[in-house]
Parts: structure tokens; C-alpha cells; sequence
């Protein structure tokens, strides 16, 4: 099974492809400023660095979030749009989980991101399975959530030595062998709070 994955919800961008088991070849690079520039491009130059064509690929994954609205949207429109036109199946999942599958199993595993605000966007995992669905906590909220877990993963500093594509993609195959595999095909965005805008669009909406 040929597998293309990519993450655009957090400031490193990152694609990655996979033949079964085997990592084909993977990309990560600073995306925070222009994701709908690089990450089309970053696509090209991985399939045909790696002498694949779009049309052999037999699943295409991608991150949902939580993490950059923009990137999030971007992220879901591109690989969604290329498995349409392709007539193959998406997995897509939340950011979290592709994180989570990228370390050894040690029981409970706790993903942990800064979501600005003094607040966090925490979810707990048990045998790469979700127990605690991404929600945004307070510093207090977030210690109680993590009191009990075998490993904490900061999100900023997986994607400093971590491919979160290449976890994805791994998670995506998995997945693809399971009757879960329907579940995954939820495209929607997990943004966990509201954006920027439509705070202050409710705030001004409560004054009047």
C-alpha cells in the first residue's frame, strides 16, 4: 500500500510517503508563513524524488488539527482535493493522534501544545488509542489531565526531531486494517476553540 500523508496545522510542515511498512521519503520545513505555497510543491518534488506518481497512491492521510486554523483548513482542502480527483480514500485524524504513534508504547501517552492564552490543547492516549479527545485546558486542567500518563510529548519539541507526516502515514495504515477505518473519513476541522475573529465577533454580538 503506497500512502501519502501531510501535516500543515503546526509551524513545521511535513509530507511523507510510505510503502507498507517502509518510509519512501518525508519532508519537513518551516510552513507557518505560506502552507498554500509550499505545501503542493513539497508534494511534487517528494513523489517524484521518490520516482512515484500521484495516481499509484492508494490512501491519502492528513492531520486535522488541533493547531493553525489556516494550516488546518489548507492541510484538509489540498489532500482531500487530490484524493477526490483521484477517485482513493482519506484517513484523516487529529493531529495528536499521528504524534502520539511516533514514540514507543508506553502505556498512557499525554500530547501536550501550547494554545496561547496561558491555555493548552491536551489529549490522552492508551495503546495509541484516544481516551481523552484533544480539548483546550488551563495549566491546572492540563496537570490534572497528565497526572497519571508513563509520557508527556510537548508537541513543540516532537517537531523539532519528528516527522508528524510520517505518523500520520503509519497511523493511516493501521487504521486502513481496522473496521475503524470509516470513522476516519470525518474531514472535519478539529479546532478545539473558536478562532480569533469569531471570539470578537461573539463578544461584540453580547454587547448589543
Amino acid at each position: 500500500m503506497l500512502i501519502l500523508a501531510a501535516d500543515t496545522s503546526l509551524p513545521i510542515l511535513s509530507v511523507a510517503l510510505l510503502r507498507d511498512a517502509a518510509l519512501l521519503g518525508c519532508i519537513a520545513l518551516e510552513g507557518k508563513s505560506s502552507r498554500n505555497e509550499k505545501l503542493l510543491p513539497s508534494i511534487d518534488w517528494l513523489l517524484s524524488e521518490s520516482g512515484v506518481d500521484r495516481r499509484e497512491i492508494d490512501l491519502f492521510a492528513v492531520t486535522r488539527g488541533p493547531g493553525s486554523f489556516t494550516g488546518v483548513r489548507i492541510g484538509l482542502a489540498t489532500m482531500q482535493g487530490l484524493a477526490l480527483a483521484l477517485d482513493k480514500p482519506l484517513c484523516a485524524m487529529s493531529t495528536h493522534e499521528a504524534i502520539a504513534l511516533g514514540d514507543p508504547d508506553p502505556g498512557r501517552i499525554a500530547i501536550v501544545d501550547d494554545a496561547g492564552r496561558g491555555e493548552f490543547y491536551v489529549s490522552v492516549f492508551h495503546r495509541h488509542a484516544e481516551v481523552v479527545a484533544p480539548r483546550l485546558a488551563t495549566a491546572e486542567q492540563r496537570d490534572e489531565l497528565i497526572a497519571n500518563v508513563g509520557l508527556v510529548i510537548p508537541v513543540a519539541e516532537f517537531i523539532q526531531h519528528g516527522n508528524v507526516a510520517v505518523g500520520c502515514a503509519r497511523r493511516a495504515r493501521e487504521i486502513a486494517e481496522t473496521p475503524d477505518a470509516d470513522r476516519y473519513k470525518d474531514v472535519t476541522p478539529i479546532y478545539v476553540r473558536l478562532a480569533e475573529a469569531e471570539v470578537k465577533l461573539q463578544q461584540k454580538q453580547g454587547a448589543s
